[in-house]
């Protein structure tokens, strides 16, 4: 299934339907060149010429910012969703449908943005309510990153290399002297190749340690941690003389109550993250569907006062959504292009480059591609990884 669409415009027959019967019977019927459906547009209202050619350039604007905003509630999803990812498209749906259906079965909704209004103003409605989208957004996805990257900042001390982990899970009451006026109780790391030297010599590293008070308490891949115990009052020369053997002291004060709140911590945060999960997985998914729909309005806005612009008043035009079959898209542009051409006669031969397209109103303003007939892309992969 191709992701990209077409909506086009032309001027009207006798009739629009004579329009979109004429086009559909020479794209799609005769040569398949792909599937065509009506683009319903409502009968908007027109305003001046100046404020129309106003208004095609900041629908240019709003239809990038829309794009990314919905682009960007998309991917946050996916991000969410982790290793459930795989589900990340039955997700994305608008006013529940998938895109593609909603896409061709488009309606222009009358509540949320009333054909009374002026242009501009529906222009405006949607600018805020997306606006207020891209805020909540960042506001959200903040909160539950911080959250996210504390509970992996622990997870990590759970799971990481002797030197860096968490010891508190690893060691017991039993492997300390508590409570003592004189003796304390260290962890060391030692490199597992050294092993055998540490149980040899750990005694005569300095005076006053506890003969055969050490032993081992966890192994990884790469070290051991011991414990040993001393005179209070030779630690830091232990210490050092320690590092100078390549054994390093871990900072560790066993003390119940803290060791408990450690754990709490845990899992208070992944309490936490499953009661955010669900609510932030259900806005991000109604508010994909606010900002995919406030999309395909600024796309049918657009097709409005571009069509106007070019083919005049009365209002007179067909907008269709196209859905080009993926190998013959150069073919189909040919047939569209014999089919209205006549409309530029600048352009005969139909497309015109970037390189070529001066900055008129009312013909593309500055698009990158430049057709007789009106034209504007929809891409409904809203988590492709390259930009369109």
């Amino acid at each position: 299934m191709m992701s990209e669409y077409w909506i086009i415009s032309a001027p009207g027959d006798k009739t629009c339907q004579q329009t979109f019967d004429t086009m559909n019977n020479l794209t799609s019927k005769q040569h398949n060149l792909c599937s065509n459906y009506k683009f319903h547009i409502p009968d908007l209202k027109v305003g001046t010429l100046d404020q129309l050619v106003g208004l095609s350039d900041d629908l240019g604007k709003l239809d990038t910012y829309v794009e990314q905003i919905t682009r960007k509630v998309a991917m946050y999803l996916g991000e969410v969703l982790e290793d459930q990812r795989d589900k990340l498209h039955e997700n994305l749906l608008a006013n529940n449908t998938e895109l593609p259906q909603y896409l061709t079965r488009f309606q222009w909704d009358m509540a949320k943005y009333p054909i009374k209004q002026s242009l501009r103003n529906i222009a405006d409605i949607i600018s805020k309510q997306i606006g207020q989208i891209d805020g909540d957004l960042k506001t959200k996805s903040q909160a539950y990153n911080n959250l996210k990257g504390n509970l992996q900042n622990l997870e990590k001390k759970k799971t990481g290399s002797l030197l860096t982990r968490n010891l508190a899970d690893l060691v017991k009451k039993e492997h300390f002297i508590l409570d003592s006026e004189y003796l304390t109780t260290l962890l060391v790391i030692v490199p597992k190749t050294m092993a055998n030297d540490w149980l040899a010599n750990y005694e005569k590293i300095t005076d006053m340690i506890v003969p055969r008070s050490s032993q081992l308490i966890k192994e990884d891949p790469d070290y051991c941690l011991f414990n040993v115990t001393l005179f209070k009052k030779v630690t830091e020369e232990f210490k050092l003389h320690a590092r100078e053997r390549k054994f390093i002291v871990r900072d560790f004060v066993y003390n119940e109550e803290e060791l408990a709140a450690g754990k709490n911590e845990m899992t208070k945060l992944m309490t936490d993250k499953k009661k955010q999960f669900g609510p932030l997985v259900r806005w991000l998914k109604v508010n994909f569907s606010e900002a995919f729909c406030a999309l395909i309005h600024v796309k049918a806005l657009r097709v409005f006062v571009e069509s106007v612009l070019r083919y005049g008043l009365p209002v007179n035009f067909q907008a269709i959504l196209i859905e080009p079959n993926k190998k013959s898209v150069k073919r189909l542009r040919d047939v569209l292009n014999q089919l209205y051409g006549h409309l530029d006669g600048a352009s005969a031969g139909g497309h015109v480059s970037s390189a070529d397209n001066v900055d008129i109103p009312g013909l593309g303003f500055g698009q990158s591609e430049y057709y007789p007939y009106v034209f504007y892309k929809v891409n409904i992969d809203m988590v492709e990884q390259t930009k369109l």
